[in-house]
């Protein structure tokens, strides 16, 4: 058996590359985390993407997806656990699948990049290989104009999660992921910051906020409020850069 990792992008149809779309040619069956109600636009999507790029049979199959501890004691263990879990729902499935099915899983963004597929595929025993997406770091940047990196200098991707131990180590041009709590509000009074952000990149729904952050910040809650509140989900990302 072998599987395709396919990063698709933000959803918008247009975000999956050639080579992507030659490896949705090959697949059998996709597999697809179904995380319950409120999630509906992503479906949306996903669905528009197979419609579009895949003129051939295939079927696709639903995987509920094991429940996660948010706020766990002991963030590492808790997600490997989950991965495990995950992993353990999908070899039910395949073991059910003909040995020679090639399977396919959708990936938002790029695989590569905090996203946990290559990490469950490598639990699964079976054959894979990846095709990169275009990530939401990229399409951040993209939709702003601007370039992530100063001149020579580094960046630093990173989590809500980390973002105060990054800054107190130094660390003063990041893109921030994975930031539900909007960790960047404790930096508010402190050096100026410059803020880009985005939410719901390459899709009908983008909102882009930039500015200096302690005049912003409340504008991004109050959008990032709407969004998730409107559609269930919100999908953002910022770089955050200290003026020098």
């Amino acid at each position: 058996m072998k599987a395709h990792l396919v990063g698709v992008g933000g959803g918008h149809p247009d975000q999956v590359t050639v080579q992507a779309i030659e490896k949705l040619q090959q697949v059998d069956v996709f597999l697809v985390a179904d995380k319950g109600d409120g999630v509906g636009d992503l479906a949306e999507a996903r669905t528009e993407i197979l419609r579009r790029h895949v003129t051939g049979d295939y079927r696709v199959v639903q995987v509920p997806d094991p429940a996660r501890d948010r706020k766990p004691s002991d963030y590492g263990t808790a997600v490997t656990d989950w991965h495990e879990a995950r992993a353990r729902a999908y070899r039910e499935v395949l073991d059910g699948l003909p040995s020679d099915t090639v399977v396919g899983f959708l990936v938002w963004g790029d695989p590569s990049l905090y996203d946990s597929t290559i990490r469950v595929a490598e639990q699964l025993g079976v054959e894979f290989d990846v095709t990169p997406g275009v990530s939401s770091v990229s399409m951040l940047a993209a939709s702003h104009r601007i370039v992530l990196n100063r001149i020579g200098g580094p960046i630093v991707i990173t989590t809500g999660r980390a973002l105060q131990k990054d800054v107190a180590a130094g660390a003063d041009n990041l893109v921030v992921m994975l930031d539900g709590g909007l960790a960047c509000r404790e930096l508010v009074g402190s050096r100026p910051w410059d803020i880009y952000w985005g939410a719901n990149l390459g899709t009908e729904d983008e909102k882009l906020v930039a500015g200096v952050l302690d005049d912003v910040i409340d504008e991004i809650a109050s959008i990032r409020a709407e969004l998730k509140a409107r559609h269930g989900w919100v999908m953002d990302i910022y770089v955050l850069r200290a003026r020098r």
